[in-house]
C-alpha cells in the first residue's frame, strides 16, 4: 500500500529564491501548455499529446528567448506539461471543469521532483539544481527506498515536501460491526455506535479568539491601504507587508487546527475497528451555493473529512460505503421503520408518529445509515 508522507523544509534564503523560481517555471510551463491546447482546439484540431508538446519545448530551450529554462530541472517543465494535458483530457471527457490558467498571485507555488534524482541523507533532502535542503523532522522519510510522485509546495508560510512510499499493510482484526456517520454543520460527526457527538471545532474558544484577531488585522490592513492610496493604485509599505505575513500565519494556524481536528475524529472512529462504515453522499457543491451555509460548510471541511475517512478505511481493511443521496436517513424512524413525508431542517428531534419514539435527528440518521443495504 502507498502511504503519503509530508515534511517541512528549512531552506536558507538562497534556496528559498530557487524554490520560488522553480515553482514559477512550473507555472509558466503549465500555462504555455494550456495556450497551445486552446490554440489547437480553436483551429479545429484535437487534443495535442504531451509527448509532442515536450519535444516542442525542448526546441524552445535552444532559442535565445527561452534559454533561461535550462537553469531549472527538465523534470519540472516535463511534469507541468503532463499535468496540464491530463487536466485538458479530463475536461474533454467531462470528468472535470475546464482547466484555468495559473496566476502568479492566486496559484499555489509548487513543482515536481524526479523520483530517481531525489535523495535523503542525514536529515536533508537533495532537490535537483537546488542542492541539499534541511528537513524539520529527521528520518521521517526513510532513506534508500522507492519514492512515488515527490512534490514541493509552498503553503504561504513554509515550504513542504510530500512523497509517497510503499509500505506493508498489517492485517487488523475487525469487530464485524457496521456503523453510520452523519456529518453536519452543528456537530462535526454523529456516529451510530458512539453516544456523544464530535463537536464542531469552529465553536471553541481558541478558534473564535483567532478569528476575532484575524478580523482585526484585516480591518487594520484595509485602513492602511486606504491611507497609502495614490489615485487608483495602492502603495505597499513595509508595515503592510508585515501585516500580510501575520494574516497568512493566522490563516495557516486556523487551517492546521481544523485539519488536526478532522484527523483526530476520523482516527478515533477507525480505531473502534468496525467492518463497515457508511456515510451519506452529500452535495457539497450545492451546499456551497447557499449563502447562509457556505462559510460554515467550508470551515467544517466535510469533503476533506470524507476523503480522510476513505483512505483510513482502505489502510485498515474497512469497507467504506457511500449511501445514495436520495436515501431518507433523516426521515425514517430507526425504531419501527416508519418514514415521514416531511421533515423541516428546524426540527432537531425526530418524533415518530407510529411508535412514539423521540430521538435526536442526526443520531437517528446515523443509525439508519449503519443499516444501509447496497442495492
Amino acid at each position: 500500500m502507498i502511504t503519503a508522507l509530508k515534511v517541512r523544509l528549512e531552506p536558507n534564503n538562497k534556496q528559498k529564491s530557487k524554490l520560488f523560481q522553480s515553482a514559477g517555471t512550473a507555472r509558466w510551463a503549465y500555462n504555455w501548455t494550456l495556450t497551445k491546447q486552446e490554440e489547437n482546439y480553436k483551429n479545429g484540431g484535437k487534443l495535442v499529446k504531451d509527448g509532442d508538446l515536450r519535444k516542442e519545448l525542448t526546441l524552445l530551450k535552444q532559442t535565445e528567448e527561452y534559454k533561461w529554462l535550462n537553469n531549472y530541472s527538465n523534470n519540472i517543465t516535463k511534469q507541468a506539461v503532463k499535468d496540464a494535458c491530463d487536466a485538458y483530457y479530463k475536461f474533454f471527457k467531462k470528468l472535470a471543469d475546464k482547466p484555468k490558467f495559473k496566476s502568479r498571485k492566486k496559484s499555489q507555488p509548487k513543482f515536481y521532483q524526479d523520483t530517481e534524482k531525489i535523495k535523503f541523507k542525514n536529515g536533508k533532502v537533495r532537490i535537483e539544481k537546488i542542492g541539499w535542503v534541511r528537513l524539520s523532522e529527521k528520518y521521517r522519510i526513510p532513506e534508500d527506498t522507492k519514492y512515488i510522485n515527490p512534490r514541493v509546495k509552498f503553503d504561504g508560510v513554509h515550504w513542504y515536501l510530500s512523497v509517497g512510499i510503499e509500505v506493508e499493510q498489517e492485517p487488523i482484526e475487525l469487530t464485524g460491526e457496521s456503523i453510520g456517520i452523519d456529518v453536519g454543520v452543528k456537530d462535526m460527526a454523529i456516529c451510530s455506535n458512539i453516544e456523544q457527538p464530535y463537536k464542531n471545532i469552529n465553536k471553541t474558544k481558541i478558534v473564535k479568539k483567532l478569528e476575532k484577531k484575524l478580523r482585526r488585522l484585516q480591518r487594520k490592513i484595509s485602513n492602511k491601504y486606504e491611507i497609502n492610496r495614490e489615485g487608483r493604485s495602492y502603495v505597499k509599505t513595509s508595515n503592510i507587508i508585515k501585516l500580510e505575513k501575520n494574516i497568512r500565519k493566522l490563516h495557516k494556524r486556523l487551517d492546521n487546527i481544523r485539519t488536526d481536528n478532522r484527523h483526530k475524529v476520523t482516527t478515533e472512529i477507525v480505531k473502534t475497528k468496525p467492518s463497515r462504515i457508511v456515510m451519506e453522499n452529500l452535495n457539497i457543491s450545492g451546499m456551497m451555493k447557499n449563502k447562509h451555509l457556505s462559510k460554515a460548510v467550508a470551515q467544517q471541511g466535510l469533503y476533506e473529512f470524507k476523503q480522510m475517512m476513505q483512505y483510513k478505511c482502505q489502510k485498515n481493511g474497512i469497507e467504506f460505503v457511500e449511501a445514495d443521496k436520495w436515501y431518507p436517513s433523516s426521515k425514517t424512524c430507526s425504531e419501527c421503520g416508519h418514514m415521514k413525508t416531511k421533515l423541516s431542517l428546524s426540527e432537531r428531534e425526530f418524533k415518530c408518529e407510529c411508535c412514539g419514539s423521540v430521538i435526536d435527528r442526526d443520531k437517528n440518521a446515523a443509525i439508519n445509515l449503519s443499516r444501509y443495504k447496497v442495492s
